[in-house]
């Protein structure tokens, strides 16, 4: 088996082999965002591989494995670690619980601040402040409600992004029975309003079983155990889907699966997400992700000696995720938290993100057509390779280094452990399990961009090329960007030509192998009613999501692209260029359809 691509370097008396970003976009990006001033590619990963190394064996594996991208760590992970930078590698945390106080709502503010000022998103919960209108006795006056004060919060996400290169990512979250959910919803239909936010409604089961019922969808909205409001489920909840097919948001947290499935049930409570929803985490939580490019494991198969044919290396996959574990494992110890409770609750958990990137491309390659039949076949192998293995690697690395410190034996008892192969349950009984988490599904925007354009995450390709504006040190520059696979002559199936029961099909797959979450964008055509556009989110609920995101391109937030071919492109590149000095959590890239989360 031979790679599709090679470059080799003699670094000292041994080989080592590096097929770093090759079109000029890809490398200006890598050497803005991921780059010391005057680093190479391959300086990069001798800084990355020395700082996570356990020993000289584990450096060379992480060489070979990050000099190739066949692991696209986060980008914080990739500025920062081994670095003179005083920054976290840590992509994103949770806010402590925010509680119904000045002071407690004002100290959440003050450590959202330094958090963002060293290069964090945050999401929050904002379900225990109380409703607007409500009394406050020792003033004798009335509550503002949440959604005013996530002003405060955006604020200073705005003023702390302006004073850096990156755009601020806030997630905030509401219950679905808090009694000011209907002003949530609505609170980003003006565009100007919370722009350092997404939004998304925590959503219950029993708010589900109203919506469902079909004699009586009645539903109370709570605050501290008294009911404030009896409404219609069946209302709300076309208010939730009115707001989401005009203005893209809110999004939907299913809250009660999140908890449900969460391996940590027996000692913490998740009510909020990072910003791209892929990391449910409690209080003070923070995400450490990273993904593997599928596209680096399709090797042509010589042992068929068919010209074209490709094969998945599934051999080097497994090879690789070990090393990988160890390394994120070590970032954990080696990285600086914004605040001490950041650190205390990620080196009690030890909690991971890792997930895949280019499964798209990467099946288009292997001949497989998104979403087709051979295509799910085959993506599920990947998904269990992937999560048996980091479960696998996690159960050693507990025998060889400890387990993490709230390991107990409930953890075996989780509804997601209890789907290990039995193999790897026997090991985790026998040695614990290093980190609590180990699986997610990232957006992946600018790390698969630097890899050349690959597909995001488990995304279809969005296009097959495009214009792109980039800001440089020298003012706007425009790029030709195409496709990973199309500029190797395989015209992929593109999100718009992909049905959102297709799209959806995938994110369900991926879930029931990935422990967190899953950010996964339903694209969402012109040819689709209202009503079916509704009953997506609840086939998400039922088939197993912890949350659900889709996307509109003819929607109010986007209608302006809406236009002829040209005018189109000549008001994304102006918008393009905007937004690289616009706050805006999570910005969806409407000519590439990719989410990034700052």
């Amino acid at each position: 088996m031979s790679p599709i691509r090679d470059k080799t370097f003699l670094i000292g008396e041994q080989k080592m082999h590096y097929n770093g970003p090759e079109t000029p976009i890809s490398i200006e990006i890598d050497e803005m965002k991921y780059r010391q001033t005057g680093e190479s590619f391959e300086e990069k990963i001798k800084r990355i591989s020395r700082a996570l190394m356990d020993d000289v064996n584990h450096k060379d594996a992480l060489e070979d494995i990050l000099g190739n991208m066949r692991f696209l760590p986060a980008g914080r992970v990739q500025s920062a670690v081994g670095s003179n930078r005083i920054t976290t590698a840590y992509n994103c945390f949770v806010s402590g619980t925010i509680e119904d106080s000045m002071n407690g709502i004002m100290e959440k503010a003050s450590e959202a601040a330094e958090t963002m000022r060293r290069g964090g998103g945050i999401g929050y919960d904002f379900s225990r402040i109380r409703p607007r209108g409500n009394k406050i006795k020792s003033l004798d006056s009335q509550a503002s409600g949440p959604v005013s004060f996530m002003g405060i919060f955006d604020s200073i996400c705005q003023t702390i992004a302006s004073s850096g290169h990156r755009r601020g990512a806030q997630m905030g979250v509401l219950r679905v029975d808090h009694p000011d959910i209907e002003e949530f919803v609505t609170a980003k239909r003006n565009s100007d309003r919370l722009t350092g936010f997404n939004i998304s409604v925590g959503i219950t089961d029993k708010f589900m079983e109203a919506l469902t019922n079909e004699s009586d969808s009645s539903f109370d909205l709570v605050f501290e155990d008294q009911v404030h409001k009896t409404i219609c489920a069946k209302k709300l909840w076309d208010q939730i889907m009115e707001s989401t097919w005009d203005w893209a948001e809110p999004g939907v947290l299913f809250i009660d699966r999140i908890q449900e499935m969460n391996n940590l049930y027996y000692c913490e409570e998740i009510v909020a997400t990072n910003p791209c929803g892929e990391q449910p985490l409690p209080p003070y939580g923070a995400c450490l992700l990273g993904s593997f490019n599928l596209t680096k494991y399709v090797r042509e198969d010589i042992e068929l000696d068919i010209t074209g044919t490709n094969m998945f290396d599934f051999d080097q996959f497994k090879k690789d995720i070990p090393d990988v574990v160890r390394a994120m494992d070590n970032v954990i110890d080696r990285t600086i938290y914004p605040l001490k409770q950041q650190s205390d609750e990620a080196k009690d958990k030890r909690r991971m993100g890792l997930g895949v990137t280019g499964l798209a491309n990467a099946g288009e390659m292997l001949g497989l057509p998104y979403a087709s039949e051979e295509f799910m076949a085959w993506a599920e192998k990947v998904f269990a390779c992937l999560r048996d293995n980091c479960y696998r690697a996690s159960a050693l690395l507990a025998k060889e280094k400890g387990a993490f410190p709230l390991y107990r034996e409930p953890y075996l008892k989780s509804n997601f452990v209890r789907s290990l192969p039995h193999s790897v349950r026997k090991l985790i009984k026998e040695h614990g399990i290093r980190n609590s988490h180990l699986t997610s599904i990232a957006p992946t925007g600018t790390i698969s961009l630097v890899a050349d354009n690959v597909s995001g995450g488990i995304e279809p390709v969005f296009s097959h090329y495009y214009d792109r504006t980039i800001q440089t040190f020298d003012g706007p520059k425009v790029e030709r960007v195409e496709d990973y696979a199309y500029s190797r002559g395989v015209e992929g199936k593109t999100a718009n030509e992909t049905t959102v029961q297709e799209h959806l099909s995938v994110l369900l797959l991926a879930q029931h192998y990935i422990d967190s979450a899953c950010s996964k964008t339903c694209n969402v055509g012109d040819e689709v009613e209202y009503s079916k556009f509704k009953q997506v989110y609840v086939d998400a609920w039922k088939g197993g999501a912890k949350g659900c995101t889709t996307f509109r391109l003819s929607g109010k937030r986007y209608g302006v692209l809406k236009t002829v071919e040209e005018e189109k492109k000549d008001t994304a590149e102006i918008k393009s260029i905007q937004e690289e000095d616009k706050v805006e959590a999570c910005f969806m890239d409407p000519q590439t359809g990719a989410r990034e989360c700052a």
